[in-house]
């Protein structure tokens, strides 16, 4: 470590200490060549969440990119901003989970979380979010989905009746 003092690089550790919940460790250094003592710090850089775009581009994770997407798809609908903030925080730390140790999701993968939650909390949010986020070439396949959610309303309805 380089002394701040004097530019020197000989220094010798005089005390250290796990600071927080052992995210950071202090360390006291007494510079070898002048004598002054001070402080450094050392922390855990995370390789940051990525995201790989359908072109194959990377770009770190954005929640914002993600409460947009929701924002629109809700726009008009009777969904509380609390609902889409769980939302958000839902599929944030899913993402991080799902991430694994080479910290990069597509986003396809994402987005299919997000339909997933947003299909129990709103019918036609989830149509608007699949239309977007499934890329629909053409009427059939829109009218696919409709039956397709259709159907499972159908199967919650009859478990909660049943």
């Amino acid at each position: 470590m380089r002394c701040p003092y004097c530019g020197n690089i000989d220094d010798k550790v005089v005390e250290s200490r796990t600071l927080a919940n052992g995210d950071a460790v202090r360390r006291r250094r007494e510079c070898g060549a002048c004598g002054c003592r001070f402080t450094s710090y050392e922390r855990i850089e995370e390789k940051p969440l990525m995201v790989v775009k359908r072109d194959g581009r990377r770009e770190p994770f954005d929640r914002k990119k993600i409460e947009a997407g929701l924002e629109r798809a809700i726009q008009k609908r009777p969904v509380s901003r609390m609902d889409i903030e769980r939302l958000v925080n839902e599929i944030e730390d899913q993402t991080a989970i799902s991430a694994g140790l080479d910290r990069e999701l597509p986003t396809s993968l994402i987005g299919e979380m997000a339909l997933e939650k947003l299909g129990r909390l709103d019918e036609v949010a989830y149509i608007r979010f699949a239309s977007v986020c499934r890329r629909f070439e053409n009427l059939d396949e829109f009218i696919q989905e409709i039956k397709k959610l259709g159907e499972r309303s159908d199967k919650k309805r009859r478990e909660t009746v049943g």
